[in-house]
């Protein structure tokens, strides 16, 4: 029997080709959309997923609580806390405490590239799973002088990868022996580097890491087995407070290492999302658009029923039971959605390389992994009798004598399920148009906002090597080179500033103000060069010996400070007494999801580790040129590197664009997926009112008429879609700019111009099949039974 129900599904398929390209197409596209939803949430999800000690291995994160009653989550620490928690907490087992990312310069030789790098303590290869092809990961980095560096920049330095022993110089100032080669860190892996070297002599020339009262590092710890970790937070709440008294605002607690990276956002201290959003977001957009190509599947078989109904007849006459033609449709559902998904599985592969692309991933298929199969096998499963039901359902429940007596009727229930399921389909696109376009407004907002400073036209160089010693003499050589405007520079991106005190005093000050000060170090002309506009007072200058201890503060910090008229005023910050000379317009510190923050910014040059070079405006080659020339001139050892500052100012929003071309990807998908069941309906009803369409032709009725007739029907189920999805659209869009301090207000033209779109594309669909009906031979029409 199940011989027999295959043959007739297949020459079924073969019978109605055009039926079953559009069946086969619409469940091969949404498989295909779904199987690559699935890998990318899959990537998503095992993030740190590796490590063999996941389970036990902890963050240590502080909640800042400052004045206003604000409580901000951040990963930086103190120096001392790591073992400081090894000696007094029994519960945890080791602890490492890491740097930031940064670009290092490594040399063997004539052979020199900068690679990323952290410093660490020894424990760094005892707590996290980076296995070593070479080296003792025990004392791999206990050594002062010792580094250990990937494969990768091994077989980039050395053409080989067994070069424990050999030395590195750093920095192109001091040398490192090699102990240890590391397997390079899958891209799973969310803590990145490509070279790590131990942390003690770091730590010798940046004394204030050795503080409790400074943060900056990274705190992980391993748990003992069996620890609770609640009864652990209890005793670390207020553990920097018992080490410094005078840090009351401070407190720490541990947080999951495998759930750090998706779930990275925190509201008053309290875990409120992250990258789980977009994991849930598209978890559901992947089920929603192969519920759509299910919906093109019921639509279409239900449009051919007619024609299976006498099959249906004859078998229960001859003593078929509903539950064998159950199984038959279904079958023939499964079969097809097996088609279908050879199809997805290929469109897939030819797909991720641009995937990739997309999404900036490095995702591969397992072909050897049986759950990958298995997943196939239960998408097409799944699929098959998702899209199968409902037709083998209503089939199966048909009345041989009514069916073999006369044409088949829909009863007012059938059609009606029919119509929703087309509102379902278009509501769910709508969703996804309103979603893209609001999604789209929003960036553009971003992009083109007044920061309160000129971010075109600024190009970023690392000042490192030898050109901190000799940047007041490339400065000056710069500001005589062609395409070169002016010339400063800073401690940090000034559009991703991220360091941050109490340490400021003023006059009048409340001793409990824990207000929290952004500050960076800067050079002279650096407001001139970012074009900040300056409300009252004057910039750093040359003239003004005394300006080493003087101050600019902008006008978030007037208001904290109470200043009503601050230039002139006394400032003491970090100890250091002075005066404030320049009072500047507030500018974007960070992303605008972060509302504008108190900034002073001092006259340092000894912690500057960027040069910023405004060019002149259509001379950019001219004056990357005369960067480049110069920078080998002052900086030979280092190779030339630079970045514009609206692509570093974009990348903040990097997930943002990357959700919104994946949502217009979609959502474009989604949309032809819907219009293949419009067309399915087309066909339904074009077959339905055959005679009717015969009859209002013959009594004289038009071509347009009969097309309007047809179409009619369809745009009323387009415009219930509108009316369901836009206000689902508002509230879900709603949402999502609250993630930012500054945005746009939803423009009302958003729902009108994509519920236009879902007409058009609507009409565009239906009208070819409705045509075709109005068109037909009135005598066909009314000799069809």
């Amino acid at each position: 029997m199940l011989r027999n129900y295959l043959k007739i599904a297949w020459r079924n398929i073969l019978k109605s080709k055009t039926f079953s390209f559009i069946n086969v197409l619409g469940l091969a596209l949404g498989m295909a959309c779904s199987l690559l939803i699935w890998l990318w949430v899959k990537d998503e999800k095992s993030i740190n997923r590796f490590h063999a000690n996941g389970p036990r291995l902890y963050q240590v994160l502080e909640n800042q609580r400052w004045t206003g009653n604000e409580v901000s989550t951040t990963p930086a620490t103190p120096g001392p806390l790591a073992p400081a928690l090894v000696a007094e907490v029994p519960e945890v087992e080791k602890a490492v405490k890491i740097t930031w990312d940064e670009e290092h310069l490594l040399a063997v030789g004539e052979k020199a590239y900068k690679e990323k790098g952290r410093f660490a303590s020894p424990d760094l290869f005892q707590i996290f799973s980076f296995p070593l092809r070479h080296g003792n990961p025990q004392t791999a980095i206990s050594g002062p002088t010792s580094i250990v560096i990937s494969e990768k920049v091994a077989q980039k330095l050395f053409g080989r990868t067994d070069v424990v022993g050999r030395i590195i110089r750093l920095d192109n100032q001091e040398d490192r022996q090699i102990s240890g080669v590391m397997v390079d860190i899958p891209e799973t892996s969310s803590l990145k580097f490509d070279f790590v070297t131990p942390l003690a002599p770091y730590e010798k020339k940046n004394e204030w890491l050795t503080k409790w009262d400074n943060n900056g590092i990274r705190t992980f710890v391993l748990l003992r087995a069996k620890a609770d970790v609640d009864r652990v937070n209890r005793k670390i709440a207020n553990f920097i407070h018992q080490h410094e008294k005078n840090v009351t605002t401070i407190t720490t607690f541990l947080f999951p290492y495998e759930d750090a990276y998706l779930y990275s956002k925190f509201t008053n201290g309290l875990p409120d999302g992250g990258r789980i959003e977009y994991v849930r977001l598209f978890t559901v957009v992947a089920i929603f658009i192969l519920l759509i190509a299910c919906i093109n599947f019921m639509n279409l078989a239900t449009a051919r029923s007619a024609k299976r109904a006498k099959e249906v007849g004859i078998r229960k006459v001859v003593g078929a039971e509903r539950t064998f033609l159950i199984g038959q449709f279904v079958g023939e559902a499964v079969l097809t959605a097996g088609i279908a998904l050879l199809f997805a599985a290929l469109l897939v592969q030819l797909l991720l390389p641009l995937f990739n692309q997309l999404t900036e991933k490095h995702i591969r298929i397992e072909y050897g992994n049986p759950f990958y199969w298995l997943t196939l096998l239960g998408l097409a499963l799944v699929t098959g009798i998702v899209s199968g039901s409902y037709p083998a359902l209503f089939l199966s429940s048909l009345q041989p004598i009514r069916i073999l007596k006369g044409t088949l009727r829909f009863n007012a229930g059938a059609v009606l399920f029919r119509k929703g399921l087309v509102v379902f389909q278009f509501a769910l696109s709508l969703l996804l148009i309103i979603g893209t376009i609001i999604a789209g407004q929003q960036i553009d907002y971003i992009r083109t906002k007044n920061l309160g400073l000129d971010r075109e036209n600024v190009v970023y160089m690392p000042l490192e090597g030898d050109l901190g010693k000799r940047y007041e003499v490339f400065r000056d050589e710069l500001l005589q080179s062609p395409g070169i405007q002016s010339v400063s520079a800073s401690g940090s991106d000034p559009l991703a500033i991220g360091n941050s005190t109490i340490g400021v005093e003023w006059k009048g000050k409340d001793p409990a103000d824990k207000t929290l000060f952004t500050q960076m170090p800067v050079s002279y002309d650096f407001i001139h060069t970012m074009k900040i506009k300056i409300l009252d007072g004057r910039d750093f200058s040359k003239e003004n010996v005394t300006d080493s201890t003087n101050y600019v503060i902008n006008e978030e910090a007037a208001r904290r400070m109470g200043m009503k008229q601050p230039v002139g005023q006394d400032l003491k910050f970090w100890g250091k007494s002075g005066k404030i000379i320049g009072l500047m317009k507030d500018f974007h510190l960070n992303s605008l999801k972060v509302a504008i923050e108190p900034l002073i910014l001092r006259l340092d040059t000894t912690y500057n580790n960027m040069v910023l070079v405004r060019t002149r405006p259509g001379q950019t080659e001219k004056a990357l040129a005369s960067l480049e020339r110069l920078a080998k001139k002052h900086n030979p050892a280092y190779p030339f590197d630079y970045e514009f500052a609206d692509v570093t100012f974009e990348k903040q929003y990097q997930s943002e664009m990357l959700i919104g071309k994946l949502a217009n990807t979609f959502a474009m998908l989604a949309i032809f997926i819907a219009c293949l069941g419009l067309f399915g309906l087309a066909m339904f009803m074009a077959e339905q009112r055959t005679k009717e369409i015969g009859v209002r032709k013959v009594l004289g009725a038009s071509v347009t008429s009969i097309v309007a007739l047809l179409s009619g029907d369809f745009l009323r189920l387009v415009l219930i879609a509108i009316v369901i999805a836009t206000p689902l659209a508002w509230w879900a869009m709603n949402r999502w700019l609250q993630d930012f301090v500054y945005r746009i207000d939803i423009p009302w033209w958003v729902f009108p111009v994509a519920g236009l779109l879902a007409v058009s594309i609507a009409l565009l669909t239906v009208s070819f099949q409705s045509v075709k009906a109005a068109l037909m031979n009135p005598v066909k029409s009314l000799r069809t039974e």
